[in-house]
């Protein structure tokens, strides 16, 4: 029941929603936005920044370098993360105290994987993608800390019977 959580775990479970839901619109915009992110790469890339300045997109993908595939990528890596999430999530909903520093951990390395991924100059739109998901990674982890969650955790744990 929902009425057995505090309110910082209700919100956890919405911020965590908001957070995926972002994460889902990223990972589909990558399979519709792909030239853009080749662009981006081909334009901060040594070794095809001649090729792309002469010949553009076309010559990029014609040539013999490898281009990152990047949409699978960000469909799997969404895919993974999410499920992770969301099972973690479901552990913290019932009380356990160390889904909560596992889930914090998650989502501490997915904001060191985007912060890494704003060092390769990404398009405009995923930086500021980025930018949203650092706040609310950061809003994410307030609730995951704040003294009511942890008060209910400490409780569940105690007691030993995982809450509905």
């Amino acid at each position: 029941m929902a009425g057995n959580h505090p309110t910082t775990v209700t919100r956890t479970t919405q911020v965590l929603g908001v957070l995926l839901a972002l994460g889902a619109v990223a990972a589909v915009l990558s399979v519709f936005l792909e030239d853009s992110l080749i662009r981006s790469w081909a334009e901060h890339n040594p070794s095809v920044r001649e090729t792309f300045e002469q010949g553009g997109l076309d010559a990029v993908k014609d040539s013999p370098v490898q281009i990152p595939a990047f949409a699978p990528v960000a469909v799997v890596l969404f895919v993974v993360i999410a499920g992770l999430a969301l099972v973690l999530l479901a552990f913290v909903r019932i009380g356990h105290l160390w889904a909560r520093t596992c889930l914090a951990v998650l989502v501490a390395f997915t904001a060191l994987g985007t912060i890494a991924g704003l060092r390769t100059d990404p398009p405009g739109l995923y930086v500021a993608f980025a930018a949203v998901s650092l706040v609310i990674e950061v809003v994410l982890v307030y609730f995951l800390f704040h003294r009511d969650t942890t008060a209910f955790l400490r409780e569940a744990d105690r007691s030993g019977t995982p809450v509905d």
